[in-house]
C-alpha cells in the first residue's frame, strides 16, 4: 500500500503486522492439520469428511496467501523459516486424533481450531475497525470464512 495509505491508518504497523503474522502462522498450522487429516481419515463416513477437510484445508490455505499480501502491502515480509510457524503462531498445533477413524473426535478437534480462529480474527476486526479500511475488510472476509467452517462442522456433530 502506498505511503499517503500508511499515513491514514491510525495503528502502529509494527504491531498490526506482528499480529498478521501470528495469524498467517495460524493458518499454515491450521492448512497443515486439515490437509493431513483428510489424507489419513478413515472409517465410517470418512469420504465425506476427507472432502470436507480437504475444502476446510484449501481455505485456511488461502487465507495463508491473502494475510501475505497484505502484510506485504503494509511493507513488511511474512515469517519466512516453516520451523518458526508453531513458535509464531497465537496457539501450538494440535495434534490429529490417534484414532484415524473417529470422526467425532476430527470434528471436535476442528472445531476448536476453528474457535481459536474466531477469536484471533474477531480481535483484529475490533483492532482495525474505522483505523485501517483495507486491512479490516480482508480480516472480517476471513472470520466470516471462519464461522463458516465452524458452522459446517457443527452440525455434522449434530447428526
Amino acid at each position: 500500500m502506498g505511503k499517503q495509505f500508511r499515513s491514514i491508518v491510525n495503528l502502529n504497523l509494527k504491531d498490526l503486522v506482528k499480529e498478521l503474522n501470528k495469524a498467517y502462522c495460524d493458518e499454515w498450522l491450521a492448512f497443515y492439520l486439515y490437509w493431513y487429516m483428510a489424507q489419513v481419515v478413515c472409517g465410517k463416513s470418512y469420504e465425506d469428511m476427507k472432502e470436507f477437510l480437504e475444502k476446510i484445508a484449501k481455505d485456511e490455505l488461502e487465507h495463508a496467501q491473502e494475510i501475505a499480501d497484505l502484510i506485504t502491502k503494509l511493507g513488511d515480509a511474512p515469517l519466512a523459516n516453516p520451523t518458526e510457524l508453531e513458535k509464531n503462531a497465537n496457539f501450538p498445533y494440535t495434534l490429529p486424533p490417534k484414532n484415524r477413524a473417529d470422526i467425532n473426535r476430527i470434528v471436535r478437534v476442528v472445531l476448536e481450531a476453528e474457535a481459536a480462529a474466531i477469536e484471533v480474527y474477531n480481535k483484529l476486526a475490533q483492532k482495525t475497525l474505522g483505523k485501517d479500511h483495507i486491512t479490516y475488510q480482508v480480516i472480517t472476509h476471513i472470520l466470516s470464512e471462519e464461522v463458516e467452517h465452524e458452522e459446517m462442522f457443527e452440525n455434522l456433530l449434530e447428526r
